[in-house]
């Protein structure tokens, strides 16, 4: 029994080419190596499932005391990352144990899970595609959201309306991603497509 997935870092995107001589968008991602920090059983927390660490090339820092502590308990040294897989049956798996990217093969399906990019404030038709007025003839409604509600009743904006506000900076999840290739000495995953984040930020890489 192993840990169906490992956490990365978003390098960027790049492009492949197929033998037929067509290219395909990837992403490339440096996943893991990673190390088990913590098992968590049905009986005593629920659900069963371990946590992972990202093991990175500079020590974590300013740790704080309850997680110099935890990372004590297991006899690891600090990561400055940590994630949650479930499995069937955590009793199989041991602390410490290592996870790397050469469970994945070529072809594999995998679910992979961020946050996106922040857009801060914006408008409804960039935030949620509203078409917008006229461009011509004197129209004065160009980028406005239209009638938000009847005045008589209920006189009064309804939840869920959609309007303009922050965008993005959300953990968004795409699913049956294909692994184009996987480089275990450089613990790097190319993936056809993109996945949420920007370059350096931190996704959970699953297998479908």
């Amino acid at each position: 029994m192993s840990v169906q997935g490992i956490i990365g870092k978003k390098v960027g995107m790049t492009q492949v080419y197929a033998e037929d001589g067509r290219a395909y968008p990837v992403t490339v991602i440096a996943a893991g190596p990673c190390v088990v920090v913590q098992r968590k059983s049905k009986d005593k927390d629920g659900y069963s499932a371990v946590q992972l660490g990202l093991v990175e090339p500079r020590k974590a820092k300013r740790v704080s005391k309850p997680m110099k502590g935890h990372f004590d308990k297991a006899g690891l040294p600090p990561c400055r990352v940590l994630r949650e897989f479930r499995v069937e049956d955590a009793a199989e798996i041991k602390v410490g144990d290592k996870v790397s990217v050469e469970q994945f093969a070529a072809g594999d399906t995998i679910s992979v899970s961020g946050t996106s990019r922040g857009h801060g404030f914006q408008g409804v038709v960039k935030r949620h595609h509203f078409r917008g007025g006229a461009a011509t003839h004197g129209s004065m409604f160009h980028r406005a959201p239209g009638s938000i509600g009847a005045s008589a009743w209920p006189s009064r904006v309804l939840k869920g309306m959609r309007a303009g506000g922050h965008m993005g900076s959300e953990r968004v999840t795409v699913r049956n991603l294909q692994v184009v290739r996987v480089d275990g000495a450089n613990n790097l995953l190319v993936v056809r497509g993109s996945v949420p984040g920007a370059g350096g930020s931190i996704v959970e890489i699953r297998k479908s």
